[in-house]
């Protein structure tokens, strides 16, 4: 604020005042129609003032909001695709406290993201007090079973807490059983079950090898990170699900093939008469490569949008000659921004990145499970039995 600090009121002395006024200030500079700036700074700043003097917070406009999202994802430095910050859409839903109106809005959300295939980005900011407690809105089970684990081991515990909420795996267990969603608020938890159709799959097949189909193998088409925090102007928003599409690697080098996730590049290599008696036959590698083709394959097949690893890449370094041009650097963690496969093949390999977080950014919170596993219940899919 263009004033001496003598004058400054204790309200602006605050850190939470700082916070808005350092955020405002960007807000005002990155969305400005002309040279000269964009105009009503000085009186954002004093009426963000006066709601911090009675008590309460800033309220963000939808627009401002909107930005403070954007600019989040290109402050994330662990995601390689943030160079289409830009075209974030945000659903402004600060209104939407009640589970049951949260669970219709996230219907909305993969609906609105979906597009037919063209997949959007798109962001859902509700009220406080709401948690969505699934790391993402889909996920499948995983079952403990004698010999090993039925589907996805990564989602063990996840499956067990769901379990203990009411839930009851269906009769007949699969490798992708959607798991329902549990959305908290207050002091209650509400277990929701996703219909089919906002479940978008794709099968896994090969343009070239048939036997690669008999394995059975699909993944949903749709990513939607549902548990992290989105911080702007200081202010945390707990319940801000953000979705974009599939780079092919984290499906085919890493859901599908990691050994603690499905581990199928045995069973890759089997479809393929690949020798597995020795490593040396670098059959891991050959069977991790055709997985990625096959995931590409189907996912083009079924006209749904995915990035490959060596374009997502390329444009990251295009962002990053943007924001320099822009007077912004950009920081990263190296060990995230490389691919899982034929990562020294990629331009990101041979550049190093600075690991800081700025804000707006997202931010890991602690899952609010009850701490005791609360006894089984019959599963409602609507409405909240259950309670803290």
């Amino acid at each position: 604020m263009t004033v001496r600090a003598a004058a400054l009121s204790p309200a602006e002395w605050s850190p939470a005042f700082q916070e808005a006024e350092r955020f405002l200030r960007l807000y005002y500079a990155e969305t400005a129609w002309h040279e000269i700036g964009r105009p009503g700074l000085n009186r954002r700043l004093e009426q963000a003032a006066a709601e911090l003097a009675r008590g309460g917070a800033v309220t963000l406009t939808t627009a401002e909001l909107t930005h403070g999202a954007k600019v989040a994802w290109r402050n994330s430095t662990r995601c390689v695709g943030r160079g289409y910050w830009p075209v974030l859409e945000l659903r402004d839903l600060r209104h939407v406290t009640d589970p049951e109106q949260v669970f219709a809005e996230l219907l909305n959300h993969l609906d609105r993201a979906w597009n037919g295939g063209h997949l959007r980005a798109v962001i859902s900011v509700f009220g406080p007090g709401v948690r969505v407690l699934n790391p993402q809105l889909i996920r499948y089970a995983g079952y403990q079973q004698q010999g090993g684990v039925l589907g996805d081991p990564q989602n063990l515990d996840l499956t067990r807490r769901l379990q203990a909420l009411g839930w009851q795996a269906p009769k007949t267990r699969t490798p992708f059983d959607v798991l329902p969603v549990a959305i908290q608020s207050g002091e209650q938890v509400c277990l929701f079950t996703l219909p089919p159709e906002a479940v978008r799959e794709v099968q896994i097949g090969h343009p070239s090898l048939p036997d690669v189909a008999a394995l059975g193998l699909k993944w949903h088409a749709l990513p939607v990170i549902a548990d992290m925090r989105l911080e702007v102007a200081g202010q945390s928003f707990q319940c801000a699900p953000f979705s974009g599409w599939y780079m092919q690697t984290e499906i085919a080098a890493r859901n599908l093939a990691d050994a603690g996730r499905y581990d199928v590049l045995p069973e890759m290599a089997k479809a393929l008469g690949l020798d597995t008696r020795r490593e040396r036959t670098l059959w891991r590698d050959r069977a991790l490569l055709e997985l990625n083709v096959a995931v590409l394959h189907s996912f083009d097949a079924a006209g749904v949008k995915i990035d490959d690893h060596h374009t997502v890449t390329r444009r990251f370094v295009r962002f990053e000659a943007r924001e320099g041009r822009a007077g912004r650097k950009v920081y990263g963690r190296w060990s995230w921004l490389i691919p899982p496969m034929s990562a020294s093949l990629t331009p990101v390999w041979h550049r190093s990145y600075t690991d800081t977080e700025l804000t707006p950014n997202f931010f890991a919170q602690p899952t609010p499970w009850p701490e005791a596993p609360l006894p089984a219940q019959p599963f409602r899919m609507s409405g909240c039995p259950f309670h803290f």
